[in-house]
């Protein structure tokens, strides 16, 4: 079983790593408010980046955030830089869990993960980026199990609200769940909504490098997953959505891969059923959709070719119509934002064998919170390193790269959610259908 205890040489619980950057500053609010949830009602931690003086801020503007003036001189301070292995290893020596939040991770996350894998943390990251994810999968998972230690990807809201909702919907069905598809609507206040520079630029690069994320899947040799009832079909580039009563699309993020490694491990450790996924985006009405092409076609011309890109992340206002910027969104952006995420499964009830007809019963169940890349993703995250801490004993029994639903399938993770603002709740449970 993988340690989380503190000691004399590992002081630390939680270490944010990147605090001074964007989201940084919203985790290391969301860690301020939890302390009390860590292991016997204490909690110790620390900030760490590559500046002093920045950290200072972060920790003096969370002070002043949460009325809380004793994080100016309690909390502790390491510097440390991507750039610099052995201020990395000095960093992770003295953590129980490593927050990293320093992304793009396709350019600064494999230097921590491989910190904390050899020096003992645990490692939590909110990436949004497959490529990412499934290379660290591909390259530390061995020496990660080797070593008792965890590193587990996509904590934010990439992609804890689909991989968890997909378990949560398998665990409220009565019966073999076979498939789910899930619709994602954003909803903003009257100050609009925004995405900071650092999302963008993660999904600029992102969508450049897709080629190499088939010959990189290619090298697990996967065997592809059985499939109960019937198969799932892909729904189109554009479509009107009768579940959600708007044009949507499907969903660009890492939610489907994420799943998908999920199940994977689900249906080899413990033998479930693999549950089929497809993950769509509401995009809103006629007007939004023509907007959306537009955009969209100017996206993927300029992607492809380094100009391009260089034009995507200089100027990401004008790309995006305005809705990202490099300054991100203000508080009351923020505090006027939520989204919503539908699922819909459907599979056999428990007197019908999955081997035979066609699925005769449907469920949808919502997951639902606050803004999503600045609240919730905080929220997902601490409370992900939480349930780390608190529940080691119901963590998959060896240390490795994980999903999220793959490390925290068997613990509270979703119930810490609920009691945190981002609830997972079943809307409708149908009858069994007629048989056909």
């Amino acid at each position: 079983m993988a340690s989380v205890q503190t000691s004399s040489s590992r002081p630390y619980h939680l270490v944010i790593f990147g605090a001074s950057g964007f989201t940084g500053q919203y985790v290391v609010e969301e860690v301020a408010r939890t302390v009390s949830e860590g292991p016997g009602g204490n909690l110790k931690w620390a900030v760490a980046g590559r500046s002093k003086q920045k950290l200072e801020k972060v920790l003096e503007q969370a002070a002043g955030a949460l009325s809380k003036p004793e994080l100016r001189t309690e909390v502790d301070i390491i510097v440390a830089d991507v750039q610099e292995p052995d201020s990395l290893a000095a960093m992770c020596k003295q953590a129980v869990i490593v927050l990293s939040c320093v992304g793009p991770y396709r350019f600064y996350g494999e230097p921590v993960v491989k910190a904390c894998v050899e020096n003992g943390a645990h490692c939590i990251d909110i990436s949004g980026e497959p490529q990412f994810l499934e290379s660290m999968q591909l390259n530390y998972n061995n020496q990660a199990a080797d070593k008792g230690v965890y590193v587990i990807g996509s904590c934010g809201f990439d992609s804890i609200p689909a991989d968890l909702g997909v378990i949560y919907t398998r665990d409220q069905f009565k019966g073999t769940l076979t498939a789910v598809e899930s619709f994602l609507n954003f909803n903003a206040g009257s100050e609009g909504a925004s995405i900071h520079d650092g999302t963008w630029q993660s999904a600029v690069y992102g969508f450049a490098d897709s080629q190499k994320l088939q010959s990189l899947r290619r090298k697990f040799n996967h065997k592809p997953l059985p499939t109960a009832g019937s198969k799932l079909k892909r729904r189109g580039a554009l479509f009107f959505s009768n579940e959600i009563q708007q044009y949507s699309v499907p969903f660009m993020g890492s939610d489907p891969s994420v799943v998908k490694r999920s199940q994977r491990f689900l249906a080899e450790e413990y033998q479930s059923t693999p549950v089929q996924y497809g993950a769509y985006v509401g995009v809103g009405g006629l007007g939004s959709v023509i907007k959306l092409i537009f955009a969209g076609m100017m996206f993927w011309l300029l992607v492809k070719f380094s100009f391009g890109r260089s034009l995507l992340t200089k100027y990401p206002e004008f790309f995006s119509f305005g809705a990202v910027s490099k300054a991100g969104p203000t508080r009351k952006q923020m505090e006027a934002s939520s989204f919503q995420l539908a699922l819909y499964g459907e599979g056999y009830t428990e007197d019908q064998d999955p081997s035979k007809g066609k699925p005769n019963a449907k469920i949808r169940t919502l997951v639902q919170g606050p803004e999503a890349g600045y609240v919730a993703t905080p929220i997902t995250m601490v409370q992900s390193a939480l349930t780390i801490l608190n529940e080691s004993p119901a963590l998959p029994q060896k240390g490795g790269v994980y999903s999220p639903g793959a490390a925290f399938a068997k613990t509270t993770l979703i119930d810490r959610l609920n009691k945190h603002g981002v609830q997972f709740s079943v809307s409708e449970i149908s009858q069994p259908l007629p048989s056909p």
